[in-house]
């Protein structure tokens, strides 16, 4: 997905680079998310252990010594940054360092002691689609930003959805996730007024000058159909199926929006 929406960003940018350096991007951008979740994976390799949908991962199953996982993940970093600057422009592998080191050095460390863990992470996950323009345009602007701000606001109701129905998981695990902390009713309320503002957001393409109104039809009805599942977030009652159901919709929200997008983009 993160690959994805980087071509999305690239996609939409005006101007090409050609075959040859999207394929670079794409195999840049891949080598830096490989990085950053292996490095997650050896970070939280001990709670992985304890939660029933992690503990058949390579590291804490015992199939991976944790010392090969670290060095491939530094090594794949190490070589993914000169190769998005050499290869695109600096602005793209500057972008690509920052979502990599605060992922790593940030969002993962702080999965264990705040929620907040949740929108710090959600910075990273939006900078893709802006490497995708930056790397066409080599700058930022509005179209970019845009994309940038839907994979902010989607990320925080897909994973809230996560956290409620895993959420004896993430507590065998010791991950401060908001179901745990505070409650499947809060984390309910949140997945709400995120999925709402996120709804919105994705509303004002076509204001902004973005895309055409074949691509507002487009998300008005997807909109309404994540609303009418986030809106028991509210009302109640907030269960795992509930919530299972809603963050698989909402993988298909963003898919279907970003490809409306690209088809009906100005």
């Amino acid at each position: 997905m993160v690959v994805f929406t980087c071509a999305v960003g690239l996609a939409l940018a005006p101007g090409s680079i050609g075959a040859a350096r999207s394929a670079i991007l794409l195999f840049g951008t891949a080598l830096l998310v490989g990085s950053a979740n292996i490095l997650n994976c050896w970070y939280e390799r001990d709670s992985d252990a304890l939660m029933n949908r992690t503990r058949h991962r390579a590291l804490p199953a015992g199939r991976l010594d944790p010392w090969v996982a670290l060095t491939l993940g530094v090594v794949c970093g190490a070589f993914a940054i000169p190769i998005l600057a050499l290869a695109i422009n600096p602005l793209t592998a500057l972008l690509g360092a920052i979502a990599h080191a605060s992922y790593v050095l940030v969002y993962t460390p702080l999965k264990r002691v705040s929620p907040l863990a949740l929108e710090v992470g959600a910075v990273p996950g939006a900078i893709p689609p802006l490497m995708g323009w930056a790397a066409a345009t080599g700058s930022l602007a509005l179209p970019g930003w845009f994309l940038g701000g839907i994979l902010f606001f989607w990320q925080i109701p897909h994973f809230l959805a996560i956290a409620i129905y895993l959420e004896e998981d993430y507590r065998r695990g010791g991950l401060a996730v908001l179901s745990v902390e505070r409650g499947a009713a809060a984390a309910g309320r949140r997945l709400a007024y995120y999925a709402f503002e996120l709804v919105a957001l994705s509303l004002l393409a076509q204001p902004l000058g973005i895309a055409t109104a074949p691509y507002t039809i487009a998300a008005a009805i997807l909109g309404a159909g994540f609303i009418a599942y986030a809106r028991r977030g509210l009302l109640g009652p907030v269960e795992g199926a509930w919530a299972r159901r809603t963050m698989l919709y909402s993988i298909v929200w963003l898919s279907l929006v970003m490809i409306a997008l690209v088809a009906f983009h100005r």
